[in-house]
Parts: C-alpha cells; structure tokens; sequence
C-alpha cells in the first residue's frame, strides 16, 4: 500500500467508518479524479457495487471569475439522500460554496456521514489522511476539555496579531478529530481542530497562513503578503495588505449578506503530524495554532442564532494562546 492508497484506506475505514452492504457517493471534479478514484477503489472492497461517482464538469461549466457558479444537480442530490457516505472531493471555485457546497451539506442528515475534502490533492492524501488519528483524537480531547467551558481566550502570535475573543455557554465546541461515525454528521478531511463560533471577538489579526475558500487556490501561502484584519464589536472593518487584488476580492467577499464580514468560527488546528504549512486551507487549517472563519459559524453544529453565505477562514502562525490566564500553546507549541 503506497501512501496515497493509505490516505484513503484510512478515510474510508477510520473516518468514516464504511461498513459492508453502505451505500457511497463521491463528488469530484477533473483535476481531483485521481484522489476520488482510490478513494472508490477502497470503498468498493469495503462495500463491493455500492459506490456512484459524479464529476462536477458533466453537469456545466464551472468558471474560475464566479460568474455563473455551478449548481448542485438534482441527480446527485437523490443519490446523495439514498446514501450512508458521500465524499466531496474536488477543486474550489469562485461562488460554489453558496451554489453547491452549501446545498450539498444541508442534504448530511439522519444516518448519513459525510468527509467534506474541498481542494484535496496527492499531497494532502499523504500527509494530512496518512496522519496517526488517535493521537489527533488524544491532543483534541485535551484541547476540548480545556476551552469547552472558556469565557475569554487572547492570541498573539509574532507578526502582529493581537486579538481578545468572548464565548458564551450558549454556544458549542465541536472537536473535529477525524472519525465521522456521528449519524447526520460531516467534517473536513484531513482533520484535526476543535471549534465554535465566537459571542465577540476584538482586535488586530495577521493573517500570515492562507485564506479559505476561493482565496486559497488563488493566492495560497501569505507569509510574504500577510493580510491585517482590523476587527471591532466582532466584525472586519478594514483590510490592508500589499497585494490589492486580494484586498478588494476580500471586501467583495464581506459584503454578500448582513453577517458577511462577521467573525463566526474559532478554531484550534490540532493535526500534531503536520511539519508546514502547503498553503491549501484544507490541511493548513488542521495545523496546530489557531485560525478564524468571516461569516457563517456553523449554527447547526455550534447553536450560533445567525448565519451567513460567506465563510472565509484566516490561518495565523505560531500563535501564544491563552485561555482565561492559561497558556496553552506558545509560538506554536502545545504545552498541555
């Protein structure tokens, strides 16, 4: 078993746990057929006859400026509602988390389970999915037990970033450690962090990691452009950075709806088998350190009492976090 072949043994039999006589959707796309076709064959010996695969280019175009988004097809969702797993794994466009992924992930209920692997590549396979999860189970538990009662929790990191964020109990940490065993329940692969979406959050953030969404693709690593949020009563209010194409699609991007410039997610990467950031947000996200989210905090999962279209994540390196007066990691580094 090579290690791309492992990277998907694992999201089949430790993620989401696919039992014999399950039903399997994969949602891929032409560039990302090499990863959904080892991901099929290690489905099919699972569960032999019992795997669909939809590539995204059979249904439309898909142009890179957002202009017409593809839409999420009626044939995929009714194989979708008939399945136990599906796995999305394809490229990010411009405007298709709104006209298809959105739809596609509102469709993850009951007994289904879902591995959500937007832009996933060879890489990512070999890396983050060849990951020892039980020990991203252990350092996620720790981490979990820490913050899931935390009122106030202040990151630094080296560049800059300097940010008080406030949680209410109200509000749920989710730990996302890689088994999608849950019925009704999707998370990201690779994985590994441990969110929820924040009551406030105030201050200055550097984004020196990646952006989320389209903006990965298009701009990846930011460690010679980093981004500076300016945030107050919980909301982005000024953008600088030196690449101005990025600053204005990003100003473009917090004004799709009311809360689209709104602080939802905090998150802590806990994936200990990461060495660098690749400057694809799926896995750099799941680094350890810290990342926000603008826009949509995922109340379905955190019981936030607002949403949004937009969802932007914002990578921070070698973060100092303290949580209400405990440190918990330092430049970087776990010390619990």
């Amino acid at each position: 078993m090579n290690k791309l072949e492992k990277g998907a043994y694992q999201a089949v039999n430790v993620c989401v746990q696919l039992k014999p006589g399950e039903r399997v959707v994969i949602i891929t796309d032409n560039k990302t057929k090499k990863v959904a076709d080892v991901i099929k064959k290690e489905a099919e010996r699972v569960s032999p006859g019992n795997t669909s695969v939809f590539v995204m280019e059979d249904f439309g175009e898909r142009p890179e400026d957002g202009s017409n988004p593809l839409k999420f097809p009626d044939k995929i969702k009714k194989e979708i509602e008939k399945a136990d797993v599906s796995f999305y794994a394809a490229q990010t466009k411009k405007g298709e988390l709104q006209s298809f992924r959105q739809p596609m992930l509102k469709l993850i209920t009951g007994s289904k389970r879902h591995a959500h692997m937007p832009n996933i590549n060879s890489l990512l396979m070999e890396t983050g999915m060849c990951a020892d999860y039980k020990k991203i189970q252990e350092i996620s538990r720790r981490v979990y037990e820490i913050v899931k009662k935390a009122k106030e929790i202040k990151v630094t990191t080296p560049t800059g970033t300097r940010l008080i964020a406030e949680f209410s109990q109200k509000m749920k940490w989710v730990s996302y450690d890689g088994i999608i065993n849950k019925p009704g329940f999707w998370s990201n692969l690779p994985d590994g962090e441990v969110a929820t979406c924040v009551l406030n959050i105030e201050g200055i953030v550097v984004v020196d990691g990646v952006l989320g969404d389209y903006f990965s693709k298009k701009y990846g690593l930011l460690e010679k452009t980093p981004v500076t949020l300016k945030i107050e009563n919980g909301r982005v209010i000024s953008v600088r950075c030196d690449n101005q194409e990025l600053v204005k699609d990003l100003k473009e991007y917090m004004k799709q709806d009311e809360n689209a410039n709104r602080i939802g997610e905090f998150a802590i990467g806990t994936n200990l088998s990461l060495n660098k950031l690749v400057g694809v947000l799926l896995q750099d996200e799941k680094f350890p350190g810290v990342h926000i989210a603008i826009g949509h905090g995922y109340p379905e999962k955190t019981g936030a009492d607002w949403n949004s279209k937009a969802h932007v994540d914002a990578v921070l390196k070698n973060p100092t976090i303290d949580v209400d007066g405990r440190i918990i990691m330092k430049n970087g580094r776990f010390l619990i």
